[in-house]
């Protein structure tokens, strides 16, 4: 993982996270990109994810609902003040097919704070031994939120992980 720190009044800093996988770039796209796909791996662990509209298209729309399913992680949500289910919309960006995909979504679920967008860029790039990814997203608004933010992505990677790279 790395991180690309900008000045105060620049552009917000953006994480970058890196993983291969001895897949195809269709495979890899089609997790992205699909319900299906979605549904299999999307969310850190503890939540799950039920797809309700996919338009992938540029402008298009993904909507879904995560729900805290495991204890720890509904206990957290709790305490936190927020809901155990969360409607997300995201908007597409940019698709270049088996290449990159580029969304925005809306952080508007943090108690107390404004809501804002964070972009993301999942950029593929296809090698003979299998595919390299490599995710890009915006930090968040504080380097709390910045470190859970980081902490879901990483656990949600691996659940595409362990579809993409099963231990045999």
């Amino acid at each position: 993982m790395s991180e690309n720190a900008t000045s105060k009044d620049g552009p917000r800093r953006t994480i970058t996270v890196e993983r291969s996988y001895a897949a195809t770039v269709e495979a890899v796209w089609a997790l992205w990109t699909t319900e299906r796909g979605i549904e299999s791996w999307w969310g850190p662990d503890g939540f799950s994810v039920t797809v309700k509209h996919l338009d992938l298209r540029v402008g298009g729309e993904l909507l879904y609902t995560m729900t805290a399913t495991a204890p720890d992680q509904v206990e957290f949500m709790k305490q936190a003040g927020m809901p155990t289910a969360t409607d997300v919309s995201i908007v597409y960006t940019g698709i270049e097919p088996l290449r990159r995909l580029g969304y925005k979504s809306l952080a508007d679920f943090i108690p107390g704070t404004e809501p804002y967008e964070v972009e993301t860029t999942v950029a593929l790039d296809p090698r003979p031994d299998g595919v390299r990814m490599v995710l890009t997203f915006d930090a968040m608004h504080d380097e709390q939120w910045t470190e859970r933010a980081v902490a879901g992505h990483e656990s949600e990677l691996g659940k595409l992980d362990k579809i993409l790279n099963p231990v045999t």
